[in-house]
């Protein structure tokens, strides 16, 4: 299966429509055709379903597109790395994370390693622990940063230099805002927002006896996003603390969980995946750098 052809068709399933596809990649429509046919009959299966002035996929195409976008990505990150080893001056980094205040440590170790090679790019994706490492085990990241104890057996970690703390985001008017902390016979029965990788460790190993009369209104991968549902006062959000905006002014309070829920930050890599260069500098010093914190 030729990567041209993945790529040809990726462009086709984006467009739903041959001749903007043609145009987009530079090529003539037969030669699309010609390229989507061979792909066709290499998988024994009818991908697309052709109308009169676009094209739609089929059950198969869909499953192609997906799996795809993974190979084509991969073709790219390989070619990248290749090209970066006997590029001193930078390369490409490819970085999974999850939602913490401390990605400024990261950030920062960015930022001066730019200052050190003018020719790096980094790539950043946002995610739960789930989203994340599956990309990692994929090859499709270089590093991984996850909010809970990695497996030691597939990766080797870094911890950050600090704890990320759990506590309760709600109304500014909220009741409960009176409070210096929560505790979990506070939140029986009200709607609740949050991951739901934190929910099902984290939370239920502080709520305890009281996880049974907790109710998870509705799950949200970014903390962002669930704020603005504790804004419209549809429930309360359980998150990291300065990830959301609680200042003066912004309607919303954040109070901490007691007992007290601290959660350690992991930058991570998969232990049988080759580093390139500009990776091995950025690992090195980003460790070194956690440890003097």
């Amino acid at each position: 299966m030729e990567i041209r052809n993945l790529r040809y068709f990726l462009a086709v399933a984006r467009e739903e429509n041959m001749t903007r596809a043609a145009e987009l990649l530079h090529v003539s429509q037969s030669t699309l055709s010609k390229a989507l046919k061979a792909l066709e009959e290499e998988l024994g299966k009818k991908l697309f379903i052709r109308h009169s002035f676009s094209i739609a996929l089929t059950e198969e195409g869909a499953l192609l597109r997906d799996r795809a976008e993974d190979l084509v990505s991969m073709a790219d990150k390989i070619e990248k790395e290749f090209l970066s080893l006997d590029d001193i001056t930078g390369g490409d980094l490819y970085l999974g994370l999850a939602e913490s205040y401390q990605i400024r440590y990261l950030a920062r170790q960015l930022r001066i390693l730019k200052e050190q090679y003018p020719g790096l790019n980094y790539h950043i994706s946002s995610g739960d622990t789930e989203q994340v490492t599956e990309k990692l085990d994929k090859g499709l990241l270089d590093f991984a940063v996850i909010c809970e104890t990695p497996d030691l057996k597939k990766y080797e970690s870094v911890e950050f230099p600090q704890k990320d703390v759990w506590g309760l985001i709600m109304p500014e008017d909220s009741p409960l805002a009176k409070k210096k902390a929560i505790r979990p016979k506070d939140l029986a029965g009200l709607p609740l927002f949050g991951s739901e990788q934190g929910w099902n460790s984290d939370i239920k190993n502080w709520a305890g006896e009281y996880y049974d009369q907790l109710h998870l209104e509705g799950s949200f991968r970014l903390s962002y996003n669930g704020s603005m549902f504790v804004k419209e006062g549809l429930g309360y959000l359980l998150t990291f603390e300065h990830i959301v905006d609680v200042s003066e002014g912004s309607g919303l309070v954040f109070r901490p969980l007691y007992p007290k829920q601290e959660v350690k930050l992991y930058l991570i890599h998969n232990r049988f995946q080759a580093l390139t260069p500009i990776a091995e500098r950025f690992l090195k010093q980003a460790a070194h750098s956690f440890r003097a914190e």
